[in-house]
């Protein structure tokens, strides 16, 4: 019995379709390596708009919002202000641009060592160690045998370059003193011959066919518009007498006049045997078809067409958002996995010659997609009221110490930008936790705390009696010393001690449950606006500073509603200063400072 071995194909055959066989016209489909040479590359770069753009945008991208130190804001400055000095920004973007380009170029870091050639010892770069950064190509930087030592730094990369310079002079440099930039990564050296060894692959290589088919298609589309209409005229026997060469050069000057005079007067003249019509070649579809083929080049150069061609989104309800963030997703990829990898060592080294020596210190790069000041305000918003309530009301019943809750959102406040200048502020004036607490917080965590013993001798009454009560409410000033001051600047000799707002005073009685609770337990009154002091009363012996507080005059007509009496033709908002005394208004300023009132106080009315 012979053994019989069966091969199987893992693919569809069709021998009436020719498909799956020797003689399908998708065999003679294949792929080779076509290096196009450096004559091509800048041929493309510097007379097509569409190669420049695929070269730069990228780099531009992933340059032009740069990154942010992470460290304390003395060294901050002395980073960036060495990175001024050596135009780090710039020689990276111009580096990155020529690498894409070419498929290879570097950044020398210029110490002022006697010999290159040796290795770059970050530890001995000083403050000023680096004197400068050049911009050097793969045309000029030829790259050394690829170092095959697995335990080497260098392995897979050329352990050595040689600098070609005028005369004929060559320098050999070692890889540490150099950031590459290497353009689009090869598949293997060894298999395509790349003629520049040590190097990458130019970004328009694998872009250039989908290139030059939308150029051809755009080229083609816009010769169809010098022939989009053509004038056709039937002379009798033109044919039979185009061997006369005098009938030829009649019929020249004639339809020279024709054109002529049709130019200028908008009237062709022909003679009564003369047929004339005029053709018109249709244009419609070529938009989308030269769409189309920009398409396939946004897509081969993996930049979104928004950005590659400067359109807003077309179809209904598109804006774009989605493709530009996968696009800046790309590009931070691109910054974290090629750009950061590729200048570790010569960030070290311009923090050492900035005389920063921190391993604490380091760097985020700046996000592309910028926050509108709406966006900004609501994250500022959200934020504070979440470290709000974690630290709770200021009593000592916190969930997370308030310590701890201030560090970490004023980390987060400086990251997300914010509150610009934040950092410097901290640095000036201290942490929260270095601080004792002012005579303003104190009051407001005993004014609080009082309203909740307030509150809980309510309930216990509310439980006992539920019956309606008539109903005082106050809100007290917690800044008390501020307006203290103005009041003794301003002549008054005997502050009322209380100072305080008054929201509702109802002899009626009324549920105190249906009241509700105030939207703020702290009420800050911004300085300025409205402001007037006022005597009233009986014989007008109270003193009082008029305000404007709309959140007080919709708490008051809240209660109102709900039953509350007011005996006073209208509600006005304002804080008794003094009673009794002679002071005389007229010549007395307004307090036109910020007003602090705790949480509201609920009383009986005081008959009598």
């Amino acid at each position: 019995m012979s053994n019989v071995i069966a091969f199987v194909r893992d693919s569809l055959t069709s021998l009436v379709s020719r498909m799956g066989t020797e003689r399908d016209k998708a065999a003679t489909t294949f792929y080779t390596h076509a290096v196009m040479t450096d004559e091509q590359l800048i041929a493309a770069y510097s007379s097509s708009w569409l190669p420049r753009k695929i070269v730069d945008i990228p780099a531009l991208d992933a340059c032009r919002k740069w990154r942010d130190w992470q460290a304390k804001k003395a060294q901050i400055e002395a980073i960036e202000e060495e990175e001024k000095r050596l135009n780090v920004k710039g020689k990276v973007l111009e580096a990155a641009k020529k690498g894409r380009l070419f498929g290879g170029a570097a950044l020398y870091i210029g110490t002022g060592e006697a010999n290159p050639a040796l290795p770059l010892d970050v530890e001995r770069v000083g403050k000023g160690g680096i004197r400068y950064l050049n911009v050097i190509t793969r045309r000029q930087l030829s790259a050394g045998e690829i170092d095959r030592n697995p335990e080497s730094e260098w392995y897979g990369r050329p352990g050595s370059y040689t600098l070609s310079g005028a005369n004929g002079m060559q320098i050999e440099i070692h890889p540490s003193r150099l950031v590459l930039f290497t353009g689009a990564m090869p598949a293997d050296d060894e298999i395509t011959g790349n003629p520049w060894q040590g190097w990458g692959d130019s970004v328009l290589q694998s872009t250039l066919d989908a290139i030059k088919n939308a150029d051809s298609t755009a080229g083609n589309i816009a010769s169809l518009v010098f022939e989009a209409k053509i004038d056709i005229i039937r002379i009798p026997d033109f044919m039979a007498n185009l061997n006369n060469e005098a009938y030829r050069s009649k019929i020249l000057e004639r339809y020279s006049l024709a054109n002529m005079s049709k130019g200028i007067n908008g009237t062709l003249l022909l003679d009564k045997e003369e047929e004339y019509e005029t053709k018109s070649a249709s244009l419609a579809g070529l938009t989308d078809i030269l769409m189309a083929f920009m398409q396939i080049v946004s897509g081969a150069a993996d930049i979104p067409v928004t950005r590659l061609l400067g359109q807003s989104p077309a179809g209904m309800n598109a804006t774009g958002a989605s493709d530009m963030k996968n696009y800046h997703d790309r590009i931070q990829s691109m910054q974290e996995l090629e750009l950061q990898p590729a200048m570790r060592r010569l960030d070290e080294c311009i923090e050492r010659s900035a005389g920063v020596v921190d391993p604490d210190v380091y760097y985020r790069w700046s996000p592309l997609e910028q926050m509108s000041e709406k966006e900004r305000a609501e994250i500022f918003k959200t934020t504070a009221d979440a470290a709000r309530q974690l630290v709770g009301t200021g009593t000592g019943q916190e969930i997370v110490p308030r310590e701890a809750v201030s560090d970490a959102l004023v980390n987060r406040l400086v990251e997300d930008g914010v509150l610009p200048g934040l950092d410097a502020a901290i640095e000036e004036y201290g942490k929260l936790s270095e601080q004792e607490p002012s005579e303003e917080e104190q009051a407001a965590a005993a004014a609080t705390q009082a309203a909740n013993n307030n509150n809980v001798t309510r309930m216990q009454q509310a439980a006992n009696d539920a019956a309606p009560r008539t109903l005082y409410v106050r809100r007290d000033v917690l800044n008390r010393a501020d307006i203290l001051a103005w009041a003794k600047e301003q002549g008054f000799t005997d502050v009322v001690p209380d100072l305080h707002v008054t929201v509702i005073h109802s002899r009626t009685p009324v549920d105190w449950f249906e009241m509700g609770e105030s939207w703020s337990p702290r009420l800050e009154i911004s300085a300025g606006g409205p402001r007037q002091m006022e005597a009233f009363g009986q014989d007008d012996n109270y003193c009082a500073l008029l305000i404007v507080a709309n959140e007080l005059k919709w708490r008051h007509e809240a209660m109102v509603e709900q039953g509350a009496s007011w005996d006073w033709p209208e509600y006005q908002p304002h804080i008794t200063i003094q009673v009794g005394g002679e002071v005389d208004l007229t010549k007395v300023t307004p307090y036109q400072g910020k007003i602090i009132l705790g949480p509201e106080i609920f009383e009986e009315v005081r008959m009598g």
